[in-house]
């Protein structure tokens, strides 16, 4: 009995002497039983009382075993309910009428003790079956509310991230007089590793970045916002491109040297796991001079005179080689020119074949746009991505600065 989940059984029949010696029976065998005399009367009792099997006559006035067996079973139980139909019927219509309506087991009358015994036994292992996997439901339902509740925490969690990374680039526009700096900033997720900015760097000079951090969510966004502390456009003092002179100005370091400290910073101080591509660079706004160095980042892209033309080298990425060397490039922009640093979410966006766009497919998209300026070249970008993936999502983080030099203008 210790295993047997059948405590409490509701015996119903007509007749009296049949409950009588159910009742002694199963009494005898340990069981706690309540008689019921009619279908209508055994239902009630159901009604406040609790068990777990019943043994019912089929034949009764009234409402019928059958009947008391489908009414059962429409009533809302925390746990199932063993059901037994005792019945002289032996065709097997009836027996498949009594399966259809919800009985689980059938008892040919006269009743045998040791076969009853053993049909209660059967019922309670069916009992322990069905309760440890209504158990196993219930903890599996907790469980996914508890992450159903973490998830909808954390997925609020991102979006105020989302916010706060596109914080970043405060200004999305400036103009510097002899050139027009524009920023864009797409995160494919809620947060992404992309980031970009650009800040005074002295007399004449203007920096602007391009930053793609791998891989993507809070860890990438968190060392964007660490890397966007160091090329700061707000506190010169502390950001890692600049040095001050004796009299006090700021004059911009080399980018290469730029690169060389990111690089000792991200191995040696955060240890961070993850690494990034760049591309940094200045802008002489007297002589449309470009200083820059890559570091493993797509090529610029130079937009002069309605023609794309790739500019870099590339390099090495920074925060993967403790003693990696990083390389000055040079550029001369003319007046109109643009100049861009982009990430490889754009040459990266796939069709619906799986064809990546690549330069020459970003080219052309560049080429056919050209007549767009600033910011309404972004979201020509965009659109035209948007077609050529079909509507797909785009999978990767777009970002971009775009500098338009403009010397006639100062």
């Amino acid at each position: 009995m210790t295993d047997n989940p059948v405590r409490r059984i509701l015996v119903v029949d007509d007749s009296r002497a049949q409950r009588r010696i159910l009742t002694s029976s199963l009494t005898r065998q340990g069981y706690e039983v309540i008689e019921a005399g009619t279908g209508g009367e055994a239902l009630e009792i159901c009604q406040t009382e609790r068990f777990d099997l019943i043994l019912s006559d089929w034949m009764m006035p009234g409402m019928d075993g059958l009947a008391l067996c489908k009414a059962f079973r429409e009533l809302s139980h925390g746990s199932y309910v063993y059901f037994i139909l005792l019945t002289a019927k032996t065709d097997k219509g009836a027996v498949a009428q009594g399966l259809d309506v919800g009985a689980d087991d059938f008892l040919a009358k006269p009743v045998n003790a040791d076969e009853l015994r053993a049909r209660i036994n059967a019922g309670g292992r069916v009992l322990s079956m069905t309760r440890e996997l209504q158990d196993k439901n219930r903890l599996v339902t907790a469980t996914l509310a508890e992450i159903r509740a973490l998830y909808d925490s954390l997925d609020r969690d991102l979006v105020e991230a989302r916010k706060m990374q596109q914080s970043l680039v405060r200004e999305k526009y400036r103009d510097f007089g002899k050139a027009e700096v524009s920023l864009m900033l797409k995160p494919c997720g809620h947060v992404g590793g992309d980031l970009v900015g650009f800040f005074d760097a002295g007399r004449d000079m203007l920096a602007f970045y391009s930053i793609d951090v791998s891989g993507h969510g809070i860890a990438s966004a968190l060392l964007t916002a660490r890397l966007a502390s160091y090329l700061s456009d707000g506190s010169p003092t502390h950001n890692i491109a600049l040095d001050v002179t004796p009299n006090g100005d700021y004059v911009c370091r080399p980018p290469e040297d730029v690169a060389r400290d990111l690089n000792q910073l991200l191995l040696n101080d955060l240890r961070s796991e993850h690494y990034f591509t760049m591309l940094f660079g200045y802008l002489n706004l007297q002589t449309g001079a470009v200083q820059m160095a890559q570091c493993g980042h797509p090529n610029g892209v130079l937009l002069s005179d309605n023609r794309v033309r790739f500019v870099g080298e590339g390099g090495l990425p920074v925060g993967l080689i403790e003693d990696a060397q990083f390389e000055r490039q040079h550029l001369m922009l003319a007046p109109g020119d643009r100049l861009l640093f982009y990430s490889d979410g754009f040459t990266e966006c796939v069709d619906d074949t799986g064809t990546m766009l690549d330069e020459d497919g970003f080219a052309r998209i560049l080429e056919e746009n050209s007549n767009v300026t600033n910011e309404a070249l972004f979201d020509a970008l965009v659109w035209d991505l948007d077609a050529f993936s079909n509507g797909r999502d785009l999978g990767d983080d777009l970002s971009c600065v775009m500098v338009t030099y403009r010397p006639e203008r100062a």
